[in-house]
C-alpha cells in the first residue's frame, strides 16, 4: 500500500493501471480525524499518480472499503468538540471547508472513478461515493445521509451531487427523512449505476475498473470535462469547450492508433496505451 504514512486507515494501492483508494478502519469504518486527514494524504497521492504525462500514470481509480461496512458514518465526537467549544461557527465553517475540497478533488481526477459499495455506506463515505463518476453496489447495500439525526445537513458535497442524480425532491426526501435506502431504489433513481451481485462484488469492481483503464485516457478525460461543465454551467456552456477539449484528441496516440486499427481491422480491435 503507498501514500498511507505510518499505517493510517486510509491508503492507495496499484493494481496495474489502476489506483485503488482503501478505508479499512475497523470494526465501522468511522470517519474521524485519522481518517479525513488520511484522506487528504491519499488524494494527493492520487492526483500525483493520474497525472497525465506520467510514465507509470494510474488510468483509472477504484475507491473501496474493507470489512462488513463500507463506513457506519463520522464519530459524533468531532461535531460534539465543535458545537461545545470555543467559536463553533468559526470551526464549523472551517471544517467544512476542508472537507468540501475531499470531494472536489476526487471530481477533478483526469480519469474515470468508481465507487463500489459492498454494504452499509453512510454520510461521508455516500458524499464521497457521489463524488466518483460511477457508482457500483451489491444487493445488500444501503445507503443514507443521516445527519438529521444530530442537527446536521449533509456538508461535503451530498445534496447537491444527489441532487444531479436524483432530482431535488428526490434529494430531500433522502436528507429530511434520515431513512436508509437499498440499492435497488437508488438504482432506479439513478444514484447506483449498477447492482451486482455480492459474491464475486470484490474483484467484479476491480474488473469493471480495469475495463474502464484500458480505454482512451485523454479521451475520458474530455468527456469528463464536458459532462461536469454542462451539469454545473449549462450545456451551452459544453459546447462553447467542444472544440478545445476534443479538438485536442487528435493529437494523442491512442487516437491515432484506433483510427488506424477501425481502417484496417473494423471496429472494437483498438488498444489503448493512455497516450
Amino acid at each position: 500500500m503507498i501514500g498511507s504514512a505510518g499505517g493510517g486507515p486510509v491508503g492507495v494501492e496499484r493494481d496495474g493501471d489502476i489506483a485503488v483508494l482503501v478505508l479499512d478502519r475497523p470494526p465501522l469504518n468511522l470517519f474521524d480525524e485519522d481518517v479525513f486527514a488520511g484522506y487528504e494524504r491519499a488524494l494527493a497521492r492520487l492526483v500525483e499518480i493520474t497525472a497525465p504525462g506520467r510514465p507509470d500514470r494510474a488510468r483509472a481509480v477504484l475507491l473501496e472499503a474493507r470489512g462488513k461496512v463500507v463506513s457506519a458514518g463520522v464519530d459524533v465526537h468531532a461535531f460534539h468538540d465543535i458545537a461545545h467549544g470555543p467559536d463553533p461557527v468559526g470551526r464549523g465553517t472551517a471544517l467544512w471547508s476542508r472537507l468540501i475540497r475531499l470531494a472536489q478533488t476526487i471530481e477533478d481526477l483526469p480519469v474515470p472513478t468508481v465507487f463500489a459499495a459492498h454494504g452499509l455506506t453512510l454520510t461521508a463515505a455516500f458524499e464521497l461515493a457521489l463524488a466518483c463518476d460511477l457508482l457500483l453496489a451489491t444487493e445488500r447495500a444501503t445507503f443514507g445521509l443521516v445527519e438529521t439525526v444530530v442537527g446536521l445537513t449533509p456538508s461535503m458535497g451530498g445534496p447537491q451531487r444527489l441532487a444531479e442524480r436524483a432530482g431535488p425532491a428526490r434529494a430531500k426526501e433522502l436528507i429530511y427523512t434520515g431513512e436508509r435506502y437499498p440499492a435497488a431504489a437508488l438504482h432506479e433513481w439513478g444514484v447506483v449505476n449498477r447492482v451486482l451481485p455480492e459474491d464475486g462484488f470484490a474483484g467484479a469492481a476491480r474488473a469493471f475498473t480495469h475495463r474502464l483503464a484500458t480505454g482512451p485516457t485523454a479521451a475520458h478525460s474530455a468527456t469528463k470535462q464536458l459532462v461536469g461543465t454542462a451539469v454545473r454551467d449549462g450545456v451551452r456552456a459544453a459546447d462553447a469547450i467542444v472544440a478545445q477539449v476534443s479538438g485536442a484528441l487528435f493529437a494523442t496516440e491512442d487516437l491515432r492508433g484506433a483510427v488506424d486499427s477501425f481502417l484496417a481491422d473494423g471496429p472494437g480491435k483498438a488498444t489503448y496505451r493512455g497516450r
